[in-house]
């Protein structure tokens, strides 16, 4: 895999981890799961699909990890998402959009909207639990001062 520019934490290709060859499936679990249980149908997502999901995150708005999995397993036909899969993925969509937003795209993924600041994986993210912090008040000021100019 290529090295990515500096701000990112390890050499991860973060573009070829989210354009993977993989499809999203759905799964019966033979065995409980992460809290699954045995005989659900189970949601094992791509970054492509939980990019999508977030990128329809409206501006100002936050969705928790639970909210989002729900909403991938009901449009996919499935009762559950896989948690861990689900983890990867956003971290796979946060890494590649703050690349993005390094090298100076107009128009990126929000994943500050989808990742709790506070969650081991804002942690772990090349721009931080702090720049996920920002952005959350930018929206939220933001939304404000065009509350009050109306």
């Amino acid at each position: 895999m290529k090295k990515q520019p500096s701000g990112s934490k390890s050499g991860t290709d973060w573009e070829a981890r989210f354009n993977c060859n993989r499809e999203p499936e759905v799964k019966v679990l033979e065995k409980a799961f992460a809290g699954i249980p045995a005989g659900a149908r189970m949601l094992v997502v791509t970054p492509s699909i939980v990019d999508a999901a977030v990128a329809e995150i409206p501006f100002g708005a936050v969705v928790e990890a639970g909210i989002l999995r729900r909403a991938l397993a009901a449009s996919h036909e499935a009762d559950h998402t896989c948690p861990v899969t689900t983890g990867i993925a956003l971290r796979v969509v946060a890494e590649r959009a703050y690349l993005r937003m390094q090298e100076g795209a107009d128009s990126v993924t929000p994943f500050w909207r989808a990742i709790d600041p506070d969650s081991e994986l804002a942690g772990k993210l090349a721009c931080g639990r702090d720049f996920v912090r920002r952005m959350r008040s930018a929206e939220t000021a933001e939304q404000r001062n065009a509350a009050d100019s109306q």
